[in-house]
């Protein structure tokens, strides 16, 4: 595809997409009758109750030129980044409200500074799951905009704009949350007392229930004995973790302990649900564990060599010949 006399732009690229619609997507309100815009032009979303219906969806095109738009309904999810709002781009599979809003044309040309409405049929299925369900109604730019990356090279861009489906089927609905894969690892000086010793704690939070989720997570570590070395908040966690969806998340410890054995334990919270996960963490400097392994090896080195020693002192002797 090219934009003028630009060169051609490598299909990979494409994968800037989904990016740039987390990014967009992620300053979107929640509730879909505001409008959503990128500054240049904007989509318009009016949702009526019920779960088939027929409403209408404006894109606004604030340019001085005319601007082509192709308009799709897309799955939403959390981005593995830092769990933000995103949703799939037109090529990825549509098996929620990507598949079940349809708008009544593909393809739309606004005129400068114009508006055109377009209808739109939201059916959901009898067999839908019970629920939320997320996504969006999209509108891509069919411009190729061409963008330096790092490195010097051309690539290609779209850009989107979206409103944001937030639909709940009926049915049973079933809050859950777990914690998972927590870890630990350090990164202490070498010399203690050289730098400051600081912990990285990595988790995962999961979404196994059918409903939207806004959760809280806490941090708490034990050493020896049960003694508590931190409790504390836990920021960076999004604000809404979409039913099914994993993120991947992490926590730095500045001042953690250079000499400590316990463990550190995530515990989340929403609704009424509450979940936790840990993991034991052992903390030594590096110079303990050189200076260690130094003595160890010497004293391995002395054990065997007394062995070497008495073994030569029987061979020279010989064993004794009774008269």
């Amino acid at each position: 595809m090219t934009e003028g006399e630009s060169a051609p732009v490598p299909r990979p690229l494409y994968a800037i997409l989904p990016l740039l619609l987390a990014a967009l997507l992620a300053l979107l309100p929640a509730t879909p009758a505001r409008a959503a815009e990128n500054g240049e032009w904007a989509v318009y979303l009016s949702a009526g109750p019920g779960t088939t219906l027929t409403d209408r969806v404006t894109v606004a095109n604030k340019t001085a030129a005319p601007l082509t738009f192709r308009l799709y309904a897309a799955d939403a999810y959390n981005t593995e980044r830092d769990g933000g709002f995103a949703v799939r781009s037109p090529d990825e599979p549509r098996r929620g409200v990507g598949a079940w809003a349809v708008p009544d044309r593909e393809r739309v040309t606004v005129p400068a500074h114009g508006e055109v409405t377009v209808p739109y049929t939201l059916t959901v299925p009898p067999d839908a799951e019970p629920g939320d369900h997320a996504g969006a109604l999209v509108a891509l730019d069919e411009r190729v905009e061409r963008a330096t990356a790092r490195g010097g090279a051309a690539v290609g861009v779209r850009r989107a704009v979206g409103a944001r489906i937030h639909l709940r089927v009926t049915g049973p609905t079933v809050p859950a949350l777990a914690v998972e894969d927590v870890t630990w690892s350090a990164d202490a000086p070498l010399v203690p007392g050289t730098g400051e010793s600081t912990a990285l704690i990595s988790y995962t939070l999961h979404n196994t229930g059918n409903v939207t989720l806004s959760p809280r997570a806490a941090l708490r570590a034990e050493g020896l004995f049960g003694r508590t070395l931190l409790t504390r908040e836990l920021r960076g966690v999004p604000s809404e973790l979409l039913p099914r969806q994993r993120i991947r998340l992490t926590a730095r410890w500045a001042g953690a302990p250079l000499l400590e054995w316990g463990e550190v334990t995530v515990t989340a919270t929403a609704r009424d649900v509450r979940a936790s996960g840990g993991a034991s963490f052992l903390a030594l400097p590096w110079l303990v564990v050189l200076v260690a392994a130094a003595v160890l090896m010497a004293a391995a080195g002395a054990l065997l060599r007394l062995r070497y020693v008495r073994r030569l002192a029987i061979g020279e002797n010989g064993p004794h010949e009774r008269s």
